[in-house]
């Protein structure tokens, strides 16, 4: 199997069960536009976002790099009237371009963007009032991602849904000899995972159109 295979049946799956989206696509040309580079979740990706906002009642997200806003539209969609997502970016261009993402897609009132580097920007959250949060969405770069998995915790509630995207580095993350920053950091990230009492957790694998990768998912526990 190949990359253009699997991309291809990402495709076929999108075109039929995620359907064409204005505002979606307008945000994707945008985004490219722009130059900021193609690393936003796939079109199944999102929906998948989305339906996991709708089906765990979700009204309070954060979600730890904004990029163009794409997810963030997804999963923004999917709160209700008085739901608010917050989104930190810590590149300016980036967090611009998905200002007018959002807004193009309707769902300003919804959205906080707050810019800067997001392991500054986190401690200041729960003294803001904005935690704690009922889904958090951590991507961003990749080797801070288990500083971004503790703040994830303290700003959860029990019952909190924790998201995790690119794990699986094409498969690197098994690779005990890499040396690349951002597989040591999923590494970290896994064990940290995996020695943590109060969450249940699994990682699943992916191929589609962003090629081989992967996302953890955990549920904080009812005793925090």
């Amino acid at each position: 199997m190949s990359n253009e295979t699997w991309t291809a049946v990402d495709r076929y799956f999108s075109d039929l069960v995620v359907q064409a989206d204005p505002a979606i696509e307008a945000a994707m040309e945008a985004s490219e536009a722009a130059g900021l580079p193609a690393i936003n979740v796939s079109p199944c990706m999102g929906k998948l976002l989305h339906l996991l906002t709708r089906l765990h009642r979700v009204r309070n997200i954060l979600e730890i790099g904004t990029l163009g806003g794409y997810s963030t539209i997804w999963m923004a969609r999917a709160l209700p009237a008085d739901g608010r997502i917050v989104t930190l970016e810590a590149d300016p261009k980036h967090a611009e371009v998905a200002k007018a993402n959002i807004a193009r897609a309707g769902v300003t009132p919804l959205v906080t963007i707050k810019i800067g580097p997001a392991i500054d920007t986190l401690p200041r959250l729960e003294r803001e009032g904005f935690s704690p949060f009922d889904l958090v969405f951590i991507d961003a770069d990749k080797p801070s991602t288990p500083e971004y998995f503790q703040w994830a915790l303290q700003l959860s509630r029990p019952g909190t849904l924790i998201i995790v995207d690119n794990v699986v580095r094409n498969g690197a993350v098994a690779d005990s000899s890499s040396r690349d920053a951002s597989v040591l950091g999923m590494r970290r990230f896994a064990a940290m995972l995996g020695s943590e009492p109060r969450v249940s957790a699994t990682v699943i694998q992916t191929v589609g159109a962003k090629g081989y990768d992967g996302f953890a998912i955990a549920i904080v526990s009812t005793r925090l």
